[in-house]
């Protein structure tokens, strides 16, 4: 099993910034795909970005030049720098980890969530 903690999330003006954090716990792997979703009332939750174990990166085109995951696999954190911040992103933060076996299986951990409200 693998603890996802996520932290960093709060209050920010629009054009703001803020930084996430997931830390993992647990039968945890450098291996693991490690991304960030989000979800807002009423929405279904969406994905925003994800990174690798060797660093490939993938980003939702509404991120995309505003948003930076990266990843330590020392810490066994992830982390996702929002910048720009408009008040449609806010949310609650997800962060992701996600195993895939030799066959294709996919195994999917998630963390409890951080608000992320972006409001002047």
């Amino acid at each position: 099993q693998v603890q996802l903690v996520e932290s960093g999330g709060g209050l920010v003006q629009p054009g703001g910034s803020l930084r996430l954090s997931c830390v993992a716990s647990g039968r945890t792997s450098s291996s693991y795909i490690m991304g960030w979703f989000r979800q807002a009332p009423g929405k279904e939750r969406e994905f925003l970005a994800a990174i690798t174990s060797g660093g490939t990166i993938n980003y939702a085109d509404s991120v995309k030049g505003r948003f930076a995951i990266s990843r330590d696999n020392t810490k066994n954190t992830v982390y996702l720098q929002m910048n720009s911040l408009k008040p449609e992103d806010t949310a609650v933060y997800y962060c992701n980890a996600r195993r895939v076996t030799f066959t294709g299986t996919t195994y999917d951990y998630w963390g409890q969530g951080t608000q992320v409200t972006v409001s002047s």
